[in-house]
């Protein structure tokens, strides 16, 4: 079977690994970026790669079925409108937009136009993460009490209004998956900006996730200043209390439990060793053959953009010469 061409707009810290990735699977046909610098290490490292600087090149290219947006997330919108227009099947990296209403119109642009869209929410293709969803769908766990996800890093190159656009999609995108969740209750938000210069680089969401009728509390910690890089998620069941430390690389998945006795026992599930960028590029290309969703697809993003739309409007409420906001 013939694969479908694709052309990665942003190959830089991380479009890089998506035009990696796209090349590894045999669809890669172009790499368009406006840092010269970079274009000549792409056309360096993949022999017959078309480099453009020129956006609507690769629109007007019939031999290209598929745009890949990996540019700030403030450009998602123009840029995914503009593929789409040309009917062009896309995948946006996540967010796929900051406007609520600009989601929606995404959607429905790639509804009318029966093209495939798709968001790089990557976590719902993480092993270790359906490996943890499978075992709380059997009631490994027990019945669950709380969920945390702590997104902690240092970052110098910082391109969105929040820390929360950056890193919090992940977070929220990944709880929901793993909880089948599709109605989520922000109760309080809180955000710092340390450093002065117009930019939440600490925050932190408390949620309510709504399953079977019961509110499972949760939180979300985000960091752009923090010297050790944390990438952790903590389930607590009444049996069981799962922790998916992503920063390690082996035993990422740990199962804690007590004994009777009091003696703590801790297993490690398996799973596949599968890159999740890997196999999110590898289900993106199985869409456009076969036409089905995506798994991230348009209604996926739509909630994550919803409550990140509503957070940065809570704390654009407070005065930004402030070094901290926090809202019920």
């Amino acid at each position: 079977m013939k694969l479908p061409k694709v052309a990665v707009v942003g190959s830089g810290n991380w479009g890089k690994n998506l035009v990696r990735n796209f090349a590894q699977l045999g669809a890669l046909a172009a790499v368009c970026d406006n840092d010269e610098q970079r274009l000549a290490l792409a056309k360096h490292e993949y022999r017959d790669l078309l480099t453009t600087t020129q956006y609507q090149s690769l629109l007007d290219d019939p031999q290209i079925s598929a745009i890949v947006v990996a540019t700030p997330s403030d450009t998602h919108f123009d840029l995914a409108k503009r593929a789409l227009l040309a009917n062009k099947h896309v995948y946006v990296e996540k967010p796929l937009a900051r406007d609520v209403n600009h989601a929606k119109e995404l959607d429905a642009l790639a509804t009318e136009r029966n093209l495939v869209l798709m968001v790089g929410h990557l976590l719902l293709y993480h092993p270790a993460v359906n490996c943890l969803k499978e075992l709380i769908a059997s009631g490994e766990l027990g019945d669950l009490l709380f969920v945390r996800s702590d997104r902690l890093n240092f970052n110098t190159s910082r391109r969105d209004w929040s820390v929360l656009w950056d890193l919090a999609p992940h977070d929220i995108s990944m709880m929901s998956y793993l909880l089948d969740c599709d109605n989520v209750d922000v109760s309080r938000v809180g955000g710092w900006d340390t450093l002065q210069d117009g930019l939440i680089d600490v925050a932190y969401l408390d949620l309510a996730f709504t399953v079977n009728g019961r509110n499972i509390p949760g939180q979300v910690r985000n960091s752009w200043i923090d010297p050790q890089k944390v990438v952790r998620l903590t389930v607590n069941g009444s049996l069981k209390s799962a922790v998916l430390n992503d920063t390690q690389a082996e035993n990422k998945l740990a199962l804690h439990s007590l004994t009777p006795e009091g003696r703590m026992v801790v297993e490690y599930p398996n799973y596949p060793p599968s890159e999740p960028l890997h196999l999110e590029c590898e289900h993106f290309l199985e869409c456009l053959v076969t036409g089905e969703r995506p798994r991230t697809d348009a209604n996926n993003a739509y909630q994550v953009v919803s409550i990140l739309s509503e957070v940065e409007q809570r704390l654009k409420r407070r005065p930004m010469n402030v070094s901290a906001v926090q809202s019920r």
